[in-house]
């Protein structure tokens, strides 16, 4: 059993929260309001949740999630984070975020953005591409036929071993992409998004993304 770091409680935060207490994890949660504004929430999740300011969520955590609207992404606390694999499960939406120069001229990608921000935590980019409500409800075993697969990225081997052994736990394959730079392939419409893919189908989709400007 470990604690899992929440900082983001919308949709996918919550439902992330679902999975790790399903599978015997703490979560620490957190919102940009305050932790008094998470007590319906909490009394939902039940017993091993409970929640914080994002700084006490961020240093509680084992590891960590990060669900927050990307314009926010600067306000994730630093030093609680640092040496900590930092689940990035973000998406960059111009018409909620704004524009972005550097996501708009592909000059880096939403990953990288929060690893630039959090320069000694470990980013792994998951969940982003999977309906919130999809996280605690469609895994299976491992070895299931036509099981789930999810695709990470990251530029730290150790951390993504890490997280894949998560997804594993919550009852999903994975994928591999490679370094947080090819962390596009499964961002917004892309074919891997929010679609659902056993592993040998999401490489293929992966393999099919095409830059926007391609588009």
């Amino acid at each position: 059993m470990s604690k899992i770091g929440i900082i983001g409680a919308g949709h996918i935060g919550s439902n992330v929260a679902r999975a790790a207490l399903a599978h015997g994890h703490e979560i620490v949660i957190s919102n940009s309001r305050g932790p008094d504004t998470l007590t319906d929430l909490v009394a939902e999740l039940g017993p091993g949740a409970t929640a914080a300011t994002a700084e006490d969520a961020a240093a509680a955590g084992d590891l960590a999630v990060v669900a927050v609207p990307l314009k926010n992404y600067a306000e994730v606390p630093v030093e609680p984070l640092a040496g900590k694999v930092v689940i990035d499960a973000n998406n960059y939406y111009p018409e909620r975020d704004g524009q972005i120069s550097e996501l708009d001229d592909e000059s880096t990608t939403v990953s990288e953005l929060l690893q630039a921000h959090l320069p000694t935590s470990r980013v792994v980019k998951t969940f982003n591409n999977i309906m919130a409500a999809d996280i605690p409800t469609d895994g299976t075993p491992a070895g299931t036929e036509d099981r789930r697969a999810l695709p990470v990225a990251g530029d730290d081997a150790e951390a993504k071993a890490e997280v894949i052994a998560l997804l594993d736990q919550f009852g999903y394959d994975t994928v591999d992409v490679g370094p947080l730079a090819e962390g596009w392939r499964y961002q917004r419409d892309t074919p891997a998004y929010v679609s659902r893919s056993n592993a040998g189908e999401l490489r293929e989709k992966l393999a099919a993304a095409k830059r926007y400007r391609d588009m």
